[in-house]
């Protein structure tokens, strides 16, 4: 409870230091308001709760072994991970929680994410080697690709802070930090493509969470994507896409 009280109060004083230096008040919430505080916490609390996995020594794995795979995965990903903007979006992995990529490694080979790509990838690394990648892309800090509508920034801004009220829609920022940085199970968004994060908002129920006998924390962001309009999608994709 602690920590969930701490990502809370942090969230609110940032939101009030942005209320003074505005010289003006945000609109207050409305009959939503308790219960999307209480989503938050939910939030929060299943992000905590899982813990981190057994540890691996990164260590075990050999420099040249290494090399040879982020190679293989800057193909697809993009020098430093910067993710690549084509026909079929593919994601940043620059700057990317450590605790999230093992987590979606892991979940791309017992097929919870289906991606018959990545699943022959991913079954083939040894525990040590996704500590490995994961904690390399980590320290990679590629300029986010941007190329989103300029228009859409302000609502998605808007949206990423402060929620939805009105549809019981949580802040992202109450989760993923108000500089959408993420922590560790919680994925960084900040300089996610454009493309990418409309992609997974829109089909987050096909592709996430696919194996209801083994949930993880994928399954929490299934009714705020789907509470999310098109227009709200792609706002908040937006504004994330150019983040630094």
């Amino acid at each position: 409870m602690a920590q969930i009280m701490k990502r809370i109060k942090l969230h609110r004083s940032l939101r009030a230091g942005a209320r003074s230096r505005e010289g003006g008040e945000l609109p207050m919430m409305k009959v939503g308001g308790l219960q999307l505080a209480l989503q938050a916490a939910i939030l929060a609390i299943v992000f905590s709760a899982t813990g981190r996995a057994v540890a691996t020594d990164a260590a075990a794995v050999s420099n040249s072994a290494l090399e040879a795979k982020m190679e293989y995965c800057q193909f697809c990903h993009g020098p430093s991970g910067q993710g690549y903007r084509g026909f079929y979006p593919i994601p940043r992995l620059a700057g990317q929680q450590t605790e999230y990529v093992e987590n979606q490694l892991r979940a791309f080979v017992e097929r919870r994410r289906p991606n018959p790509i990545m699943s022959n990838v991913a079954h083939v690394l040894s525990p040590a080697m996704i500590t490995a990648l994961a904690t390399k892309f980590r320290s990679f800090n590629a300029k986010p690709l941007g190329g989103a509508p300029k228009g859409l920034v302000a609502t998605g801004e808007k949206i990423f802070q402060n929620g939805v009220p009105e549809d019981n829609v949580a802040a992202c920022a109450a989760c993923h930090g108000p500089e959408a940085l993420g922590h560790e199970q919680t994925p960084r968004l900040a300089g996610q493509l454009y493309l990418y994060i409309v992609k997974e908002l829109t089909n987050w129920g096909k592709e996430r969470g696919q194996i209801p006998a083994h949930p993880d924390t994928s399954f929490i962001m299934a009714p705020v994507a789907h509470s999310l309009t098109k227009p709200q999608i792609e706002g908040v994709a937006a504004y994330l896409s150019d983040l630094k």
